[in-house]
């Protein structure tokens, strides 16, 4: 007499599930891959230029102004030189992401010469957590006007970022 109260309550089971409703997965944001990662876009990438004493890691377009984030250092200093565009109400303040450490440095504002909005500029050390972070997933966001900018390496790059900051200290 269980077995066939077991077998229905069995099927009942199944029903209701069968029933149920589930979330239909929403589609991802361009230039995000399905683990949450940020992929490279085309034609922006991360470039190293060192001169001397000093260097400057820069994503943006190849050999153009569309500079979306710099960072410039001494040799050895341990001392970064944030630099990024803002809208013209931007906040005086550059917020950068990596893998889950977020960071906003206090930063100068003004007036840029080649966009409507801001030039900022800011200063940090470069071995805070969010540059501790970014050297070992390969990735740095930057937050702007409320919008989130990530800011991914193609695979031939991808070894300027730790050349950068071991030339920084």
């Amino acid at each position: 007499m269980r077995a066939p109260a077991l077998i229905i309550l069995a099927g009942l089971t199944l029903g209701v599930a069968a029933c149920a409703t589930t979330e239909t997965p929403t589609e991802l944001a361009p230039g995000v891959a399905s683990s949450g990662v940020p992929v490279p876009v085309a034609d922006h990438d991360w470039f190293y230029h060192r001169e001397g004493s000093e260097a400057r890691l820069v994503y943006g377009l190849a050999e153009s102004d569309d500079l979306r984030l710099g960072l410039d250092c001494n040799q050895g200093s341990g001392r970064l030189v944030l630099s990024a565009v803002g809208g013209p109400d931007a906040k005086p303040e550059i917020q950068i992401e990596a893998g889950g450490e977020t960071e906003r440095f206090p930063a100068q504002s003004e007036p840029s010469q080649l966009h409507d909005g801001v030039f900022l500029t800011a200063e940090a050390d470069s071995d805070a957590p969010v540059f501790q972070r970014f050297r070992r997933v390969g990735w740095l966001a930057l937050w702007l006007d409320g919008e989130r900018q990530a800011y991914a390496p193609h695979p031939v790059s991808a070894p300027n970022i730790e050349s950068f900051f071991a030339f920084c200290g």
